[in-house]
Order: structure tokens, then sequence, then C-alpha cells
């Protein structure tokens, strides 16, 4: 039985619809291995998030964790600490905002925009200047006026709430996304 024209372009059509099914599946195929080499190994994963014990830190103490390859400040603040921050107008600061990841970006940077609890605070802990790692003021070494962090680099100052004060930073230090897992321990990432 000889094929009609209207059944040679049927059988056609076909055959190119069947053929670019075939060519969009081997295209996947090979594409899929190369776009799923792009996401983050496991061990990236895991240095992603970092829970920090709390229980070993006294009042105006400070531990630095490694996290996402950058220091990560630990501090618990006394109250005196907490009180000068709390005192001061967000309106004098070179940076109003609180550049805390828990928050609009929008956010004001009072005091209570920059912490969950009074007492804790978590700072990454590299100088928005061009990225050196600022000092931590103690009662034994004190450094700079206002009690929080001093980068010796470029003469950058923040206050007890990490937030610029003086110098040429830019911003103040950056709040990362965190939550308490328990009273003495914190999941970071």
């Amino acid at each position: 039985m000889a094929a009609t024209k209207s059944d040679a372009g049927t059988r056609r059509d076909f055959l190119y619809v069947a053929s670019g099914a075939v060519g969009a599946v081997g295209v996947a195929a090979v594409a899929w291995p190369l776009i799923d080499q792009m996401n983050p190994s496991a061990a990236a994963l895991a240095a992603g998030v970092t829970e920090v014990d709390l229980a070993t830190i006294q009042p105006g103490q400070q531990v630095i964790v490694k996290w996402r390859g950058h220091p990560l400040f630990v501090r618990r603040r006394t109250p005196a600490e907490i009180a000068a921050s709390k005192a001061v107008d967000v309106a004098s600061l070179p940076d109003a905002l609180a550049n805390n990841d828990n928050l609009p970006s929008s956010a004001p940077a009072t005091d209570a925009n920059r912490v969950i609890k009074p007492e804790w605070l978590i700072l990454i802990g590299v100088c928005t200047h061009l990225g050196c790692t600022p000092t931590v003021s103690t009662p034994q070494m004190p450094e700079g006026d206002y009690g929080g962090w001093l980068c010796h680099c470029h003469g950058s100052m923040y206050d007890t709430a990490g937030r610029i004060r003086k110098g040429p930073a830019p911003r103040n230090l950056e709040v990362p996304i965190y939550s308490f897992l328990s009273d003495t321990r914190i999941k970071v990432g």
C-alpha cells in the first residue's frame, strides 16, 4: 500500500518531534553533571553552620571561632557595656543601619537591632574597610575610644555593639544569621 502525501507529512512531523525530544534528553544528560558539580560540597555545607557553646564565656570575655573562613566574635557583654551601647544616639553614627542578617536591611543600628539577647553579641570579625581583623578591647588592654574593637591597620574604632564610631570603615561589623539552641548554645549560619 502506497503512502499518501498527508501520511508522509505526519510521519515526517513525528520524526522531527521524536528527534528533538531525544536530542533534548541527551543535552540534559550531558549538562546535568556540569551543573551539579557547581553545588557546594558536603564539607563546604558543614563549614557554613557552626554551633558555639557559651557556657564557659564569662561577662566581658570574647571568644573567636572560625566560621566560613572568617573570625566570628562571640562576646558576652557586661551590664556596663550594654548600658554604654544603648546610650548611643543612632543619628550620630557613621553607619545608621544595623547590618544584621537577621533583620531587614533598613533596620536602624540600635543596640536592640544588633543582638538577640542583650548580653550576647555575635559578629563577623572582619573590618568593613579593607577586611582586616580588629582586636578586642578588654579592661586589661583597652583598644580604641569606645570599648569595642580597634582595627590597627587604619584606625577604625567600633563600640560595644560592633558599630563603626571613628575611622575609615564605612559600615558596622556584620551580624550573621544565628539562633539560640538553648541558653548556653548558639547556631550560626
